[in-house]
C-alpha cells in the first residue's frame, strides 16, 4: 500500500513502535468551499494508548462525530496524520481503508443495525465472511462472541425475537468477533433504558479489562464517567484531552 508508513522516531529510526493505537497529528478537516466552508476539526492532536477506556464528549457541532469517523476510517481528514496501530491511514484510498475497518477496528452503533432475516449467530458471523474466515470457524467464533456477551441461550434467536438490549449485545459480538484492535461505539446506549443501559456498559467495561481499546461517544454524562479518560471537544478542537470523570462533573455544573 502506497501509503501505510509505519509511525517511528525519525531520530531514532529503529526505535520500538509507539505505545498509542490511535495517535491523530494535526488532523484538520473542511467541508465545502468558499463561503460555504465550514472547518469541521481544526489542528486535532490526539494520542489514546493501547489498553485504554475513552468518552469522546462535547456540544452539538463540536467536531466529536467528524474526529470519530475519521479514527473508525470512515472519513479522511483534510490534512495531517492518523496513525492506527502505528500505520498511517490518513490518506488510504477507499479499498485499503475497508481492509483496515474489518481487521482492525469493531464498531458498535447507537440503532442495532442487524439484519433481520438472520439469526444472532448469523449476524454475528457476517463480518468473518467478509474476512475470509473458513465456515466452521465462523460459527466456532461467533458462538463465543455471544457467549461472552451473555447470549448463549439467543444464538438462534432472530432480533425481532430479542430486547433492544440483546440486539445490543449482538451487535456488541459482531464488532469483536474479527478480534479488533479498537472496539468504536457512538452513541451505544442511546436508544436503551437506565436498566439495560449499565448492562451494556458493563460489557464493555469486562471486554476493556481483556485488553481490548475502548473509544465511545457519547452526550450522556453518566455513561462518560463510567470510562477511564474523557476528551472533550469544542469548536473543532479538543480542549480537554484527559479529563476524569471526577473533572468531567465539575466541567458540566460550571
Amino acid at each position: 500500500m502506497s501509503n501505510t508508513l509505519i509511525k517511528t522516531d525519525s531520530t531514532t529510526p529503529n526505535s520500538e513502535q509507539k505505545p498509542e493505537i490511535i495517535c491523530l497529528e494535526n488532523i484538520f478537516k473542511v467541508y465545502g468551499m468558499g463561503e460555504t466552508e465550514v472547518h469541521a476539526l481544526s489542528a486535532i492532536n490526539l494520542a489514546i494508548n493501547k489498553g485504554e477506556y475513552c468518552a469522546i464528549m462535547g456540544p452539538s457541532g463540536s467536531g466529536k462525530s467528524t474526529a470519530m469517523n475519521i479514527i473508525g476510517c470512515l472519513d479522511r481528514p483534510s490534512a495531517g496524520n492518523y496513525y492506527l496501530d502505528n500505520v498511517n491511514v490518513a490518506q488510504m484510498n477507499d479499498e485499503e481503508l475497508a481492509h483496515i475497518r474489518n481487521k482492525k477496528l469493531g464498531f458498535v452503533f447507537q440503532q442495532f443495525h442487524l439484519l433481520t432475516q438472520l439469526t444472532a449467530l448469523e449476524n454475528v458471523m457476517l463480518p468473518m465472511l467478509y474476512a475470509g474466515v473458513k465456515p466452521k470457524e465462523r460459527k466456532e467464533r461467533a458462538a463465543e462472541a455471544l457467549i461472552k456477551v451473555g447470549l448463549e441461550q439467543r444464538l438462534n434467536n432472530k432480533p425481532t425475537q430479542l430486547s433492544g438490549g440483546q440486539q445490543q449485545r449482538v451487535a456488541i459480538a459482531r464488532a469483536i468477533v474479527n478480534r479488533p484492535v479498537v472496539l468504536l461505539a457512538d452513541e451505544p446506549t442511546g436508544a436503551l433504558d437506565s436498566r439495560t443501559t449499565q448492562e451494556v456498559l458493563d460489557i464493555f467495561t469486562e471486554l476493556n479489562s481483556t485488553g481490548i481499546t475502548v473509544v465511545m461517544v457519547t452526550h450522556e454524562t453518566e455513561v462518560a464517567s463510567q470510562t477511564k479518560r474523557i476528551v472533550w471537544f469544542r469548536d473543532g478542537e479538543v480542549v480537554h484531552s484527559h479529563l476524569t470523570p471526577e473533572e468531567l462533573h465539575q466541567l458540566v455544573v460550571s
